[in-house]
């Protein structure tokens, strides 16, 4: 029993980390930790919990899918944008402190892309900013899902 408390922090961990990490699957990690304590943990969990952490992940997964493009896509971006968001991101975590390379590298690699893609200032900026609220409005939601079930993980641990 020990061991499947361990793996379902772990996994509740993984899942906080997820949410940031753009390579990681935050939710889906968290909302297993909570299934293996719902089959192996010494808390009872009702089942009715779990089938709505469920839904809520798959929706919140889906949602961060979904968001970034059409935040992008309302504030006249281009699919580029969407691109160099995710090559920001990622160049901004590899030189500059996590958080701050994340936010300032999909800004500015959604911003170069739209210009690249012969877009005037003004209006890269627009896409940029779009598909900046876009990226930071899905990781909030994973955040706040991730956060929950993590409370949940440890209250049935």
């Amino acid at each position: 029993m020990l061991a499947v408390k361990v793996i379902a922090a772990i996994l509740g961990l993984v899942g906080l980390a997820g949410c940031i990490l753009p390579v990681i699957p935050g939710p889906p990690f968290s909302w297993v930790g909570l299934l293996l304590l719902y089959f192996w943990g010494d808390e009872p969990m009702s089942l009715r919990l779990l089938i709505i952490w469920l839904i809520i992940t798959v929706v919140v997964t889906v949602l961060d899918y979904l968001v970034p493009p059409y935040f992008t896509k309302i504030t006249g971006g281009s699919r580029a944008s969407s691109r160099g968001a995710l090559v920001g991101l990622f160049v901004g975590l590899i030189f500059f402190p996590p958080l701050v390379g994340m936010i300032a590298g999909a800004f500015i690699g959604a911003l170069v892309a739209e210009l690249i893609n012969g877009n005037r200032m003004g209006q890269s900026l627009k896409a940029a900013l779009g598909s900046f609220l876009g990226f930071i409005f899905g990781t909030f939601l994973k955040i706040v899902a991730s956060v929950i079930m993590m409370v949940y993980i440890v209250k049935f641990l």
